[in-house]
């Protein structure tokens, strides 16, 4: 799989993926909206499950890249924790912070939304987040995606910061009969 936009390539990480991946998960204001910055063995350990959902079921974390240059990721990943909108293909992105606000995550996730309701023919598709992390819920909004309520992520015990989650989803466009 390889997808072309007007400014981006997304395709399935390569080893040589590795560092800018770990770096990426490394960055503590990247991730400031999830537990902790990741370790280079807990980025790798990402890295090697990416790799074995895109071969077990055919979609996954996406490298995103503008010309030879990893810029971060997009992708699709079946939900598989006891969550109250299970089961689910979720979409998800993270950007390098040099490239944040230069319109790449929403060019590289409408792209992703198209594939996944194309070539998947997935029924729909959700994302989740924290109320405090405006530019990915902001993000949803602007791909169309329809708030749903909010829900306690089951990863986080009560009165965790990250506990409280929205939820937003997508189905595929209707085509014009």
């Amino acid at each position: 799989m390889e997808i072309v936009t007007p400014r981006l390539r997304l395709r399935p990480m390569r080893d040589g993926d590795r560092a800018a991946f770990a770096a990426l998960n490394a960055d503590p204001e990247a991730m400031r909206y999830f537990t902790a910055p990741m370790t280079r063995d807990q980025s790798d350990a990402l890295f090697d499950r990416t790799r074995q959902r895109w071969a077990r079921e055919g979609f996954g974390l996406a490298g995103v890249y503008r010309g030879e240059e990893w810029i971060g990721l997009v992708g699709l990943a079946r939900v598989y924790r006891p969550m109250p909108f299970a089961p689910a293909v979720e979409i998800g992105w993270r950007m390098a912070r040099p490239h944040w606000r230069r319109g790449y995550a929403e060019e590289a996730a409408r792209a992703m939304l198209a594939w996944g309701f194309g070539p998947l023919a997935l029924p729909e598709i959700v994302a989740f987040t924290i109320r405090a992390n405006a530019p990915s819920w902001r993000l949803m909004e602007k791909l169309g995606m329809t708030p749903e309520g909010e829900f306690d992520h089951p990863a986080f015990p009560d009165g965790h910061r990250l506990r409280r989650h929205l939820l937003y989803r997508a189905r595929p466009p209707r085509s014009a009969a």
